[in-house]
């Protein structure tokens, strides 16, 4: 039986997804993702924590970690309210209505702050939004200390990218917001499902000849990395642009009216070639905002490079963009390098250890909290 003192659930309450864990002595057992468009209403979420709770009995004996991006929904008037009004919903949902919850079992990752129980998120919200990359990032850092010398996070979602580095067991950046790392070129706004083609690149190649992007919401990344057979049904959880089918030739056709055609006016080849041109220009573009990051922190020539969310597919080629000629780098995988998972067999402990690389902060944040209370 799980004991409440040893049973750790970690949160990553994102504007798109909700990201859990559970946690036992320190291990993983389960990792899991439901898109939650928290844009639509607070009930949103309510629904997918009623559904983790169906998943996850014991969670009303846990301790929950939590972290935050979705304070950034246009739903909220400003990030303060965002914090506040996210956790009030996961104290009513995850304490309140358990009468089996310990008394402080819910804590906020409020990063340099420390953590927060509930009564305090007033005081410290501007230190708990948007501070999931920083306990990823920490988790790397703890975990291959200074045995791997410099090291870079690269977590790229559906929706953003971080590229954080780290040495001796430190995180190294003193930026903390969304506005700071924007600025650094640590946070990117790519991802591999959600982001419109449109603000990948005004002008591309079709057929050898450089066109205009039509600068409509037509189709998304998940409809090149569907086609190219790079990303993961189960991570492809949002209706697509038009929202019609996500089979191959509707996927054609949202790519086709990018640059004013129609897929019946080519080859299924070409259409393959397209999606992987537009790769092409998202892999050009993050390999240079990695490139700057390492140089802004004086990243030696050999780097480990720590790769976590669903399009991690892409690491190893940005990777090899920023590095150039001069920089070496060893890819390891946050699901099996870094988190430390639950002993198992077979189809089930791939399918944890799957989820755990696409749910690193969730992971993260309840694995520093099991640290810190031990």
């Amino acid at each position: 039986m799980m004991m409440p003192e040893h049973l750790v659930a970690g949160w990553d309450i994102g504007g798109a997804h909700v990201k859990a864990c559970l946690l036992q002595d320190g291990q993983v057992l389960d990792a899991a993702q439901w898109a939650c468009p928290l844009w639509q209403g607070t009930e949103r979420l309510a629904g997918v924590l009623q559904l983790a709770r169906q998943r996850w009995p014991a969670l009303g004996s846990a301790h929950h970690a939590v972290t935050m991006t979705g304070e950034m929904v246009d739903l909220f008037a400003s990030r303060e309210q965002g914090v506040q009004r996210i956790a009030a919903e996961l104290t009513r949902s995850l304490v309140d209505a358990s009468t089996a919850a310990p008394r402080g079992s819910l804590q906020f990752f409020a990063g340099d702050a420390g953590w927060c129980a509930p009564i305090d998120v007033g005081a410290h919200w501007n230190a708990i939004a948007s501070a999931n990359w920083l306990a990823t990032a920490r988790h790397c850092a703890r975990r291959i200390g200074t045995r791997a010398g410099d090291g870079v996070l690269v977590d790229i979602g559906s929706t953003t990218t971080d590229l954080i580095a780290f040495r001796n067991g430190r995180v190294l950046t003193h930026c903390r917001t969304d506005a700071q790392r924007l600025a650094s070129a640590e946070l990117v706004y790519h991802g591999v499902v959600r982001t419109p083609l449109c603000a990948l690149a005004q002008r591309i190649a079709w057929r050898g000849v450089p066109h205009n992007v039509m600068n409509e919401f037509f189709a998304t990344t998940a409809d090149v990395y569907r086609l190219t057979g790079e990303l993961a049904p189960a991570h492809d959880q949002y209706p697509s642009a038009d929202n019609a089918a996500k089979d191959l030739p509707a996927t054609r056709r949202r790519l086709a009216r990018m640059i004013g055609h129609d897929a019946c006016e080519a080859p299924d080849e070409d259409w393959l070639d397209f999606a992987r041109a537009w790769r092409e220009v998202q892999v050009a573009e993050l390999g240079g905002q990695l490139r700057r990051v390492m140089d802004a922190h004086g990243l030696s020539d050999r780097v480990t490079v720590v790769c976590a969310g669903c399009g991690d597919f892409l690491v190893p080629d940005v990777v090899d963009s920023a590095m150039g000629a001069t920089r070496q780098a060893v890819v390891t995988v946050y699901g099996a390098d870094v988190a430390d998972l639950a002993d198992g067999a077979g189809a089930a402990a791939v399918a944890v250890r799957a989820w755990v690389q696409v749910c690193a902060p969730s992971v993260a944040v309840a694995t520093l909290l099991d640290q810190d209370r031990r």
